[in-house]
């Protein structure tokens, strides 16, 4: 819902792009998925939405769904580095199943990182974000691909974020 007042705040330089991705908690040994929006209002930064899910199968079984923001800070060829901080809702579902000592159910998290990806209409990325309320590590590999960029993984037919000025 919030998604829907956010997009005309940006203007026409903006792109929108939509994707998921895995991910692996390093501490809990656990996998799980997620879906993201990125929205970019100019080059460098984005505000990105996020829903995660870790299934149950592993040690921990909890839902996240939060705010990231990206800063695009050096770019070499076709790759943008980027730093990610992230803020946002953790449901521990399984908690009480928990040997942590104050272990609950709603929870806040807090992550910051580091990422990787492309220019291009399909955007593989990669992430490494640290919670700093769990004082847990987790990767994350996934695909963006950017709404109305035509040419699959090459670049955009019409005018995209990389071809705005720089602010």
């Amino acid at each position: 819902m919030a998604l829907i007042f956010c997009i005309p705040l940006f203007g026409r330089s903006q792109n929108i792009g939509v994707g998921g991705d895995l991910m692996y908690n390093f501490q809990t040994e656990s996998a799980g998925g997620g879906l993201r929006v990125n929205i970019f209002p100019n080059r460098r930064l984005s505000f990105v939405p996020e829903f995660s899910y870790y299934p149950g199968f592993d040690l921990v079984n909890e839902y996240y769904l939060g705010l990231a923001l990206e800063y695009k800070f050096y770019r070499i060829s076709n790759f943008n580095f980027y730093a990610i901080g992230h803020g946002g809702y953790d449901d521990w579902v399984n908690w009480a199943d928990s040997p942590l000592k104050g272990a609950q159910q709603n929870n806040w998290d807090l992550e910051g990182g580091i990422g990787v990806t492309t220019n291009k209409c399909l955007r593989p990325f990669m992430e490494y974000r640290y919670n700093v309320r769990f004082r847990e590590t987790h990767l994350r590999i996934g695909l963006l691909y950017i709404i109305g960029c035509n040419g699959g993984g090459g670049s955009s037919g019409r005018r995209s974020i990389d071809d705005c000025p720089q602010f």
